[in-house]
């Protein structure tokens, strides 16, 4: 079965940083265009980051340019995204996805983790 497992989220304060986690099994996953989302509470999700598969250009919310970086470990399938000088306004619930074949993000990706939040607190 196809499967994405978000983790590495949690409590922290503004200014500090977190390693959030997107492993995946049943494919594999840098074969794939990638998007981390983010649904902050009593509003619509919104994609922070696409990284399309085909010649890895790395998308980003203007929000979190600069402070959220991505990293990959083939050999585990799974790739990390770096919470950097986080605000209280980074506090939601951050969901991985993935595409098929396609080399852009949408709204509609093939695969979603189930997400893993992140607090942070002023």
């Amino acid at each position: 079965e196809v499967q994405l497992v978000e983790s590495g989220g949690g409590l922290v304060q503004t200014g500090g940083s977190l390693r959030l986690s997107c492993a995946a099994s049943g494919f594999t996953l840098n074969g794939h265009t990638i998007g981390w989302f983010r649904q902050a509470p009593g509003k619509e999700r919104e994609g922070i980051l696409c990284l399309e598969h085909d010649d890895g250009d790395e998308l980003w919310k203007e929000s979190v340019r600069g402070r959220f970086t991505i990293s990959s470990d083939n050999a585990k399938n799974t790739v990390y995204l770096h919470l950097n000088r986080l605000k209280p306004e980074d506090t939601a619930v951050y969901y991985c996805a993935a595409q098929e074949y396609l080399n852009y993000c949408t709204s509609a990706m093939d695969y979603w983790g189930k997400g893993t939040l992140v607090t942070v607190s002023s």
